[in-house]
């Protein structure tokens, strides 16, 4: 390892990149391309991964929303277009029906009412809901609490409502819990106030209100307007989504092949598809990524092998006078580990600035695209040793160059 620590080894590594500064920047540009872009792609991709970790973070993501819309195929003396509303005996077949399948089911009632507060006043939704739909998406309590048990048995007059109409209907630093709202003239004790998350949301600034009292209040009797599902977990949800449909269609009487008589989301599907983008991301970013670096090592090689073809007449008197074939070797070898180790450390650098710099500008705020966007510590680690030892095997091959050139044959080179 001496000759590492060697002054003379390193004034001819640096006198061999002076004579060919054009090829020499060229060529470490080529491998912190490489390193560069595996830097950049890998932190965009988990910065996209977190948004959407964000974007779906609060709701339970193998749920499907079922609603009925009109068919659009007579079946069994009913007309084409006819329209029918989902009930609670629904509720209760699928329960009993998919026991093993469902984990969690919530019927939803929704209408639009002016919401009024003494002389403040706003038109928001109205939502008749049970205390399962905060386990399906959490609600972001700032005050108070969200819908109980004892709400629903008492069929009581209280309500869960959005910051933003809390903000709109009371006074500044007004403690809202335990005050009255009026909502189609009955008044609702408010009992807690939640802050809508950044993520999907289904219901915008909405009043929850409990599902029996919406009932009651709104004469809905047993019809609901739709409901969220969620599975048990290794449960197929697509197929789970198929099994449903078709147990509410022979329920109401809808032919099996109608399209139109339903209407759903199957959010599990949907998140899989934006997984399998995220993944065909990730590994289309390896491969630009080390393919680059590949092309760049070689064209390390190609630089060094000009370079030994160039100072062949050089090599030739270092042999003459008593160089070994080892120490040769050593030099064009050192040589190229030292161009890929300069280049790797300035791809990480400058990728690591431009993942700083998309941090500032497009990874803050509520409509933020790419949020943390950044690569695991191993990962560079692991693809700059690999970048190193390319590096290494690449100057094997002009290094071998240089050891078969004969000195005698090296002096005659004109």
């Amino acid at each position: 390892m001496k000759f590492l620590f060697d002054s003379d080894t390193w004034q001819e590594i640096y006198g061999s990149i002076r004579k060919n500064k054009g090829r020499t920047v060229i060529t470490i540009i080529g491998v912190l391309w490489g390193i560069f872009l595996l830097v950049v792609l890998l932190g965009a991709a988990r910065g996209m991964e977190n948004n959407f970790k964000k974007i779906f973070g609060t709701f339970a993501t193998n749920s499907v929303f079922v609603w009925t819309q009109s068919t659009d195929t007579p079946f069994k003396g009913y007309q084409k277009g006819r329209r029918f509303r989902l009930t609670f005996n629904d509720i209760e077949v699928l329960k009993k029906q998919y026991s093993n399948e469902i984990k969690l089911l919530a019927p939803r009632n929704q209408t639009s009412n002016l919401v009024v507060k003494d002389f403040k006043s706003g038109n928001f939704n109205v939502s008749g809901d049970y205390p399962v739909l905060d386990k399906i998406q959490k609600k972001n309590l700032i005050f108070g609490r969200f819908l109980n048990t004892n709400d629903i048995l008492r069929k009581s007059k209280v309500c869960v409502i959005a910051e933003d109409i809390y903000i709109q209907l009371f006074d500044k630093n007004v403690d809202p819990i335990g005050q009255y709202i009026k909502i189609n003239n009955i008044n609702y004790k408010v009992v807690g106030v939640y802050k809508p998350s950044n993520n999907i949301n289904f219901d915008g600034d909405a009043v929850y209100i409990p599902f029996t009292t919406f009932q009651i209040v709104y004469n809905r009797g047993n019809k609901i307007d739709w409901m969220m599902i969620t599975a048990n977990e290794g449960v197929d949800i697509e197929q789970m989504e198929q099994d449903i449909l078709l147990s509410l269609k022979t329920l109401h009487k809808v032919h099996p092949d109608d399209k139109r008589a339903f209407g759903s989301v199957n959010l599990g599907k949907e998140i899989g598809k934006i997984t399998g983008f995220l993944t065909g991301m990730q590994f289309l970013t390896w491969f630009v990524g080390i393919a680059t670096l590949i092309a760049g090592v070689f064209a390390i090689g190609n630089i060094l092998l000009i370079t030994v073809k160039e100072r062949t007449k050089e090599i030739g008197i270092r042999r003459a006078l008593g160089a070994t074939p080892k120490e040769i070797k050593q030099q064009i070898v050192l040589e190229s580990v030292f161009l890929t180790t300069v280049a790797g450390m300035l791809g990480i650098i400058f990728g690591a600035l431009v993942l700083f710099l998309m941090d500032v500008t497009l990874g803050q705020g509520p409509d933020a695209t790419l949020i943390n966007p950044t690569v695991n510590i191993p990962i560079i680690l692991i693809a700059f040793v690999t970048l190193v030892v390319l590096g290494t095997l690449i100057g094997l091959i002009p290094a071998h160059m240089a050891t078969v050139i004969k000195p005698i044959e090296a002096l005659r080179e004109e």
